[in-house]
């Protein structure tokens, strides 16, 4: 049976100084967290543990987000972690210190819902 989406939220980190990808990364996870309440999981007598978590990061250099980072910082469910290409590099007059900004979109997907075809 397919999954049904039941949460997307986006957000939005960054590293001002230190071009670090994964922390950026993290803060934009930590920041789509922050929108949203689970509340709902418990309201329908779902398990938390059975939802799907998928996380799509957004930054200059995917190559260096450690996806295994953002994966462990979810708190609940199965989680996969996808880096793509997008956010934004916002150079350094002196070329030396980029602000790194990433986009987090998380989406919690359950393989089925009671009476939701």
């Amino acid at each position: 049976m397919a999954s049904k989406r039941v949460i997307l939220e986006l957000g939005t980190g960054n590293d001002l100084h230190g071009g670090d990808y994964t922390k950026a990364a993290l803060r934009a996870v930590a920041d789509a967290l922050h929108h949203s309440s689970l509340s709902l999981i418990g309201s329908l007598g779902l398990d938390a543990a059975t939802m799907l978590v998928e996380v799509t990061i957004g930054v200059q250099r995917p190559e260096l987000v450690d996806a295994g980072r953002v994966a462990a910082a979810l708190p609940h469910g199965q989680v996969t972690v996808r880096v793509v290409p997008g956010g934004l590099d916002v150079a350094d007059p002196a070329g030396r210190d980029p602000a790194v900004i990433a986009s987090a979109a998380v989406a919690v997907r359950f393989p089925a819902l009671p009476g939701v075809a």
